[in-house]
């Protein structure tokens, strides 16, 4: 989910689901507009004249202060959402990639470096999300849960 206030601009993203088992990675964030709070995976925007690969790369580096190896696309998501009352578009690569630290995978939360997330990453079990959604749609489909 992005917090971009430009309503006409289309948007590249790209997120990597972190997998341990049956958990993944997610930044929690809230809308304030729904009340709602919601779990996206980490990642960010694609910036002009970089590749998915690559920003995926800084994002987490930028996010987590982690550097990543082995990321394989899983696929293409195009979501369209509303976020603060604003409508979005944004068009989402969806990766699977591994942490260079194996500590990663020990801790239950990572902190985060970004204002708009709660302070933390957490591990969340696939078999049992939280109550909060899961962004962005058709996420849990291309992941083969639903």
């Amino acid at each position: 989910m992005s917090t971009s206030n430009n309503q006409t601009h289309i948007r590249v993203l790209v997120i990597s689901v972190f997998r341990d088992g049956r958990r993944i990675l997610v930044a929690r964030g809230y809308d304030e507009a729904k009340s709602e709070y919601f779990l996206r995976p980490i990642g960010g925007e694609v910036e002009f004249g970089e590749s998915a690969v690559e920003a995926l790369k800084r994002e987490v580096k930028e996010e987590l202060g982690l550097e990543i190896e082995s990321p394989v696309r899983l696929g293409i998501l195009e979501n369209l959402f509303s976020y603060d009352g604003k409508p979005g578009h944004e068009v989402v690569f969806v990766y699977d990639a591994r942490f260079t630290d194996p500590s990663a995978y020990f801790r239950e939360e990572l902190p985060l470096n970004e204002d708009i997330w709660d302070g933390m990453a957490r591990w969340v079990s696939l078999d049992a999300l939280p109550a909060e959604p899961l962004y962005p749609d058709g996420l849990l489909e291309l992941l083969g849960e639903n």
